[in-house]
């Protein structure tokens, strides 16, 4: 415990210089730029910017990079309460209450709300992140390739069942993920697959381009197919919390944190589920249910803890076990694979300071939400009005230098450009992308660890099933996969509450 604490002072220190300081906030207020922008996403930040920061060192990267994920997150409030349209799709929660405080004239209380709900949530999230990624990791010391195929099955498998309406469509998009993640020569004997005598597939589809043009040109063709519609901002009063808001709604808060991990932890369920799900919780617990979605204060800060307390609790697989815990943490893994930073079992043993130079990132970023949350509201309520002719076009140019700037090959822009367009079609017939980023990049450790696990049992497949975490996680896999249809749901549900009934009547 005291070597934790030493190592999380050294990285809180380390990132005190001014150098750090400015990329600490200038990401996060860039961040929240563009959470402020409603149809922009946190995986489109982080993406843009993990092309932009290629070239600098690791820990730098890196730094901005979280700091822009949290910022965003916490940006999208701003557009949930002022316009009643979601800035990221993790703030749809809090448009119900959020949007109805600022008709009542409570637009900055609503605010200094949400910035209370972020920063609780983040700093919950934060202790998870600094107990949890060591105490992980250990346990991941004893997988073998078996347990590593099932976790990342399970992410694919979870992102499909959870993100969109329907399932099938979100199975089909995460294996749709692990079929281009197969693109070029595998990882052991270096085989060319799917390449077609092409030199360019040969290499693969690079991540990073694949991932911009998903989220970040798709999204430009979708806001620009849409109707434009100009915003109308409401009046702002004081946003400086209310000490009374911190203290009767403590419990509120520690749910939602507690839920906010925890959901952030599952593979590929996210930010916006995170939320929901700590409103929910929020209404079955509150002895005035029926205000909620009429300008509720405990509605809104239990969807603003949520989706921040999950940030960390995605960082936390992805750190722990290199399985990323949404579609902007697995943005997040690539960009710290590209920049030398190997994640997964072994980085507290190769790199234990890294984990808590993660602790102190999104601290510090925590620290910037507070500061420009507070002091930088009228200023930052501008971003609302700006058109999107305008803003538009600086994204597509971003996305096609920053897809060009990675390897310098005229392939990887035109990757973004097939991709996006390729996206754009499917999210219009409900097909989402974050289960097709999952699949991507989970597809590389699932394939390796299939096939190694072969190797090993020189061809015999007894081990995925007979190993007990193996064997655990097939279950899990399949009660995911059954939970999905809503006949086998419905029979589940049924039999569990027979079952407890029965307890309670013995």
């Amino acid at each position: 415990m005291f070597e934790g604490l030493s190592a999380l002072g050294v990285s809180m220190l380390t990132f005190a210089e001014p150098r750090a300081l400015v990329y600490t906030f200038g990401a996060t207020l860039l961040g929240i730029l563009i959470g402020c922008m409603p149809g922009l996403s946190a995986t489109l930040a982080i993406s843009l910017l993990t092309t932009l920061t290629i070239k600098l060192p690791a820990n730098d990267a890196i730094l901005i990079l979280i700091c822009a994920y949290v910022g965003t997150i916490y940006g999208g409030s701003r557009a949930a309460i002022l316009l009643n349209i979601p800035g990221t799709a993790a703030n749809a929660a809090a448009c119900l209450d959020g949007y109805q405080l600022a008709r009542q004239g409570l637009a900055g209380r609503a605010m200094g709300i949400a910035t209370t709900g972020s920063v609780a949530g983040s700093l919950f999230g934060i202790l998870c992140l600094a107990i949890l990624t060591p105490a992980l990791g250990e346990v991941a010391l004893t997988f073998q390739s078996y347990e590593f195929f099932w976790l990342a099955l399970f992410g694919v498998m979870m992102s499909g069942s959870i993100t969109g309406s329907d399932p099938l469509k979100g199975w089909i998009m995460g294996m749709v993920g692990l079929f281009v993640a197969q693109i070029g020569q595998d990882g052991i004997h270096a085989h060319e697959r799917f390449a077609y005598g092409s030199a360019d597939l040969a290499g693969g589809l690079s991540l990073i381009p694949t991932l911009v043009g998903a989220f970040g040109f798709a999204e430009v063709l979708t806001v620009m197919s849409e109707r434009a519609s100009r915003p109308k901002v409401h009046a702002v009063d004081s946003v400086l919390p209310r000490f009374r808001d911190v203290i009767v709604y403590w419990k509120t808060i520690l749910r939602s944190g507690v839920i906010g991990v925890y959901i952030g932890i599952l593979p590929g369920v996210g930010e916006d589920m995170a939320a929901w799900s700590s409103y929910a919780a929020a209404k079955r617990a509150s002895k005035t249910p029926e205000e909620f979605g009429k300008g509720s204060v405990d509605g809104l800060i239990a969807a603003e803890t949520g989706d921040n307390a999950s940030i960390p609790g995605g960082i936390i697989p992805a750190l722990a076990l290199a399985i990323p815990g949404s579609a902007p943490a697995a943005v997040l893994l690539a960009a710290m694979i590209i920049h030398g930073v190997k994640p997964g079992p072994m980085l507290m043993i190769e790199n234990p300071q890294f984990v808590y130079d993660v602790v102190a990132m999104n601290v510090y970023a925590t620290i910037g939400i507070l500061f420009f949350g507070l002091f930088l509201v009228r200023p930052l309520l501008k971003v609302l009005t700006i058109p999107r002719s305008i803003i538009m076009p600086i994204i597509f140019v971003l996305c096609t230098v920053g897809s060009f700037s990675i390897a310098q090959r005229l392939f990887d822009v035109w990757t973004m450009l097939g991709v996006g367009l390729c996206m754009f079609f499917l999210r219009r017939h409900g097909y989402q992308a974050a289960p097709f980023v999952l699949g991507l990049v989970l597809g590389d450790l699932m394939d390796k660890s299939l096939r190694r696990g072969l190797v090993i049992s020189d061809g015999d497949l007894s081990p995925f099933f007979t190993r007990p975490v193996c064997a655990v996680l097939a279950v899990i896999v399949a009660l995911t996969l059954a939970m999905s249809f809503p006949s086998v749901n419905a029979r589940l549900r049924a039999a569990a509450s027979s079952l407890l009934g029965r307890r309670r009547a013995a």
